[in-house]
């Protein structure tokens, strides 16, 4: 009986530490190997759709030219890059993570500089940069899943575990978006003729 209440106990949490590399993958580990590594502490969770509105969100609809254009340039969904940007950063352009992800769509500073995206901060580059990234996931990776987790956790931790990586934040992470992103298809789709 001891020992079923102590396999049932929960595991104290360990630190989870990120390395970016100079080609933009980010490596996870709770044992890291030299002083390169940073201390990940993961930002508030993505948002429930039902907290999704303009209210929370007052620059939800501001940027939806430039997702459509990305959307035309790399063939990734306008609704998908939205969803994303209301996860990483609530639709505000200005933010910083606390692991040094930037802008918009949250690019860490190797990844901007892989994609040759000069100002995370600018909505412009960040947009054009993230579907540019996104759209590279999906090729490699193969489905939205896991291309989706690829955007948070990594490419290199995808391929790792052969799926979606075992880390809380990318669990949370990976359904949320894919419910905010199937939100703006069914409820709040773009207006693909504003373009036209």
């Amino acid at each position: 009986m001891i020992l079923l209440a102590l396999l049932s106990a929960p595991l104290p949490a360990a630190d989870i530490y990120l390395l970016e590399s100079e080609d933009g993958t980010i490596s996870f580990t709770d044992v890291p190997a030299h002083s390169g590594y940073t201390l990940f502490l993961p930002d508030d969770p993505p948002p429930d759709v039902s907290q999704i509105n303009l209210h929370s969100f007052p620059q939800l609809d501001d940027f939806d030219a430039l997702f459509l254009r990305a959307e035309r340039r790399y063939g990734v969904r306008a609704e998908l890059l939205k969803a994303i940007c209301v996860a990483e950063s609530g639709m505000r352009p200005e933010v910083v993570s606390q692991a040094g992800a930037v802008g918009l769509m949250q690019l860490m500073p190797a990844t901007a500089r892989s994609l040759a995206v000069a100002d995370p901060r600018d909505p412009a580059q960040a947009i054009d940069g993230g579907a540019r990234y996104m759209a590279r996931l999906l090729r490699q990776l193969g489905d939205l899943p896991r291309a989706v987790a690829a955007y948070n956790a990594g490419p290199a931790a995808v391929e790792r575990y052969n799926g979606i990586p075992p880390f809380p934040e990318t669990l949370d992470y990976v359904p949320k978006v894919l419910d905010i992103y199937e939100y703006f298809r069914s409820e709040r789709p773009l207006d693909r003729n504003a373009l036209e």
